[in-house]
């Protein structure tokens, strides 16, 4: 039997003795967020502790046969707990106004896989070498031999897919396949699944796509592809904020690229960036970081404040002068 990191064992014995415990994730949660909340909170449900799932944001609609249950709620003040259990949460900050809601607690866990991860509760498990935080509450669940029901399947599957682009990004290492191998065992549903998250985009997606390919930029001999996302393109399409997910990824499956950028308006001086390595050589975890973000060597993103022209200006520069350096 393959051994696990001690933190494992350490996190299994700290959670024996707790009933009360609450998961949350990151705002604007994607396929990796829920699938490990949901899936951890069922696990935990099964060994008979009371479970509470919290996020700031809603589950987005292409995620929601997960939770058929709906157990992911919004956060509530004055609520205790023996323990918070934070996933794919890279820094506090990242849980939003969950954070302010789970003050009133006797342990706080960790569970990442993210670089930029801050170490910021009293048990910390960041691993990041491992594509995703669902191949992780997998492995916890293994080593705490707790049973993995198809619906937990389900929800692990579905964020080791999600954050490793169906198995396309160079993070997916052999031990992923693995990991998503033992999870069809447990009766993942593949066909529900995919159908779900690659094959059911509401039209309003598309409508927004549509904008993208009419508004991207290319600059830096076609190595940068960039585009922005107003307000006023989601009113004209139609579309949610869970309706821009992805979208980078068809700009930066253009030959030239290396690096595309995702610019979405959030106030009048609040930019969330996003951005996209091709290259090895190019850690835009590094470019986010210098704008108060973080995340992987080829995705992270960050939310600097500024006028958007400027932070347009000095984010591209930035990823000029990564792209100069590694020539």
């Amino acid at each position: 039997m393959k051994s696990h990191p001690k933190i494992i064992d350490r996190i299994i014995s700290a959670l024996e003795p707790h009933h009360t415990i609450c998961v949350v994730g990151h705002i604007r949660p994607d396929g990796d967020c829920i699938g490990s909340q949901v899936g951890l909170a069922m696990a935990l449900r099964d060994q008979g502790k009371e479970v509470t799932v919290w996020n700031e944001d809603s589950v987005p609609k292409k995620l929601a046969f997960l939770d058929p249950d709906r157990l992911v709620q919004r956060p509530q003040k004055d609520r205790k707990f023996d323990c918070v259990i934070a996933t794919d949460a890279a820094s506090f900050e990242r849980l939003g106004k969950v954070g302010a809601c789970i003050g009133n607690r006797t342990q706080f866990i960790n569970i990442d896989h993210h670089a930029s991860n801050t170490r910021y509760a009293d048990l910390n498990w960041v691993s990041a070498k491992e594509a995703s935080t669902g191949e992780l509450i997998f492995k916890l669940l293994q080593a705490a031999k707790w049973p993995i029901t198809p619906a937990i399947a389900d929800c692990l599957f579905t964020a080791v897919s999600t954050d490793t682009g169906s198995f396309q990004f160079p993070s997916t290492r052999p031990s992923t396949y693995n990991v998503a191998g033992e999870l069809v065992k447990r009766g993942a549903n593949l066909a529900q699944i995919c159908d779900e998250v690659y094959q059911s985009f509401p039209l309003s997606r598309v409508r927004l796509l549509q904008h993208v390919y009419n508004h991207f930029r290319l600059v830096h001999n076609n190595q940068i592809a960039y585009f922005w996302l107003k307000k006023a393109d989601f009113d004209r399409t139609g579309a949610s904020t869970d309706d821009s997910e992805g979208l980078i990824d068809h700009i930066r499956a253009i030959e030239p690229v290396v690096v595309a950028c995702v610019f979405e308006e959030m106030g009048p001086e609040s930019t969330r960036i996003s951005l996209r390595s091709k290259s090895a050589k190019i850690n835009v975890n590094e470019i986010a970081a210098q704008f108060g973000g973080g995340g992987h060597i080829a995705a992270a993103g960050a939310r600097p404040a500024g006028k958007p022209l400027s932070v347009q200006r000095r984010v591209i520069q930035a990823i000029k002068k990564a792209l100069d350096a590694a020539r």
